[in-house]
């Protein structure tokens, strides 16, 4: 039988496959060392824009505990959606298709559909059409996935089967991602019901000590003055160690006012109790608060917003305060601004306790801290916290 060589349909269909086997098995290897939620989705992105040859993505998930839409991750947004992080607040087409269970592949939607793009003139770099890619585990509904090139094409159907296959793939991820938070989770529970435990066998043991050691005294400070000063010093040599003791502890325990509720929901309460109690006049304003941040972050932003409103309180004389959290993908933001009687920075001394533990809790969540103040002119306090690689 004579040989022949393949079609150019054959080969061109060789190609396609091939290269639809080599994006599978970078992404999936790229996915398989990810055991973290945001790094899985910014990988995720990164590897299905680079070899898509696409320039921008984004992320929607859906809350575990109430099903509501957040941002959760981004890549390359175009100026016209990365400086206006509001345009991502709230429902669009995409995601009330896919809620509704209507998203059932990969879809092209043009920006005459997108909410997101509507009416936006500028600043687009020339995005007209993104494809969303529903993400489900097994009957779980997941999240879901927008890619989009700004040169106003859509993508092939070849691409959106391609990129269907790998909306599983990433879904997969993160269900392993998700779980493996959880068992983090629980084993942060643990160890703070460790903590407790060990405060009430060290210090409140020590505290019963030191009341007994004082109570001697009490009764042999008429009759044996030196006896009493040895059980005076006693104690106070236990104060000292139970004071160690409970520092050591303190740090090692989590915060516990946000349990229960977001961030956002958090700060608001905070800020309505600080009204109540001073007669401030406040404003609350909150942009992709619906995304749920590790525990420490919480609770060092709680801290942040706390220490500072106690500032307001003691040294500002201000009428109206307002605290505003933006939650992005990359970054996170928080501004407390009030309309008070201002200072000059440069006049603070430096060990200031205050604005000394403000700059160091911001520190510690690998964030920065800006103050603004101006006799006169109120004052303004930014906390910016990536988020990227927590």
């Amino acid at each position: 039988m004579p040989f022949s060589l393949p079609s150019t349909s054959d080969t061109e269909k060789l190609q396609r496959r091939n290269r639809e086997l080599s994006i599978l098995n970078t992404i999936a290897e790229a996915l398989n060392r990810e055991v973290d939620v945001v790094r899985a989705l910014h990988t995720a992105l990164a590897s299905v824009t680079e070899l898509f040859e696409l320039q921008t993505g984004w992320v929607w998930l859906l809350n575990e505990e109430t099903g509501s839409p957040y941002l959760a991750a981004a890549q390359n947004l175009p100026p016209g959606l990365a400086n206006d992080p509001s345009r991502f607040e709230g429902s669009c087409y995409c995601l009330d298709t896919y809620q509704l269970g209507n998203l059932e592949g990969a879809t092209n939607i043009s920006f005459i559909t997108c909410t997101r793009l509507k009416n936006l003139q500028t600043g687009t770099e020339g995005l007209r059409y993104h494809a969303s890619i529903p993400l489900y585990h097994h009957d779980k509904r997941v999240g879901v996935l927008n890619v989009a090139r700004t040169d106003w094409q859509e993508l092939s159907d070849d691409d959106l089967r391609l990129l269907s296959t790998i909306g599983d793939m990433l879904s997969i991820a993160l269900e392993r991602a998700q779980l493996f938070d959880k068992s983090v989770h629980l084993g942060a529970v643990e160890e703070r019901n460790r903590i407790a435990r060990e405060i009430h066998d060290t210090l409140a043991q020590g505290l019963a000590a030191i009341a007994l050691h004082l109570e001697t005294a009490d009764a042999l400070f008429d009759v044996d003055p030196n006896r009493a000063r040895q059980a005076v010093q006693r104690a106070l040599a236990l104060t000292r160690s139970n004071l160690d003791e409970a520092r050591r502890s303190v740090m090692d325990l989590r915060a516990a006012p946000l349990e229960g509720r977001t961030l956002a929901e958090a700060l608001e309460s905070l800020l309505q109790e600080f009204a109540a109690a001073h007669g401030i006049e406040t404003h609350f304003e909150s942009v992709g608060g619906l995304r749920p941040l590790p525990i420490r972050v919480e609770a060092g932003l709680y801290r942040i917003a706390q220490e500072s409103l106690n500032n307001v309180a003691q040294h500002a004389q201000a009428q109206h305060v307002s605290v505003q959290l933006t939650i992005m993908p990359e970054r996170l933001l928080l501004t407390i601004e009030d309309d008070g009687i201002g200072f000059e920075p440069a006049s603070i001394p430096g060990d200031r306790f205050g604005l000394v533990g403000l700059n160091e809790r911001a520190k510690l969540l690998g964030g920065s801290l800006e103050l603004y103040s101006c006799p006169g002119e109120g004052t303004t306090i930014t906390v910016s916290v990536p988020l990227e690689t927590l």
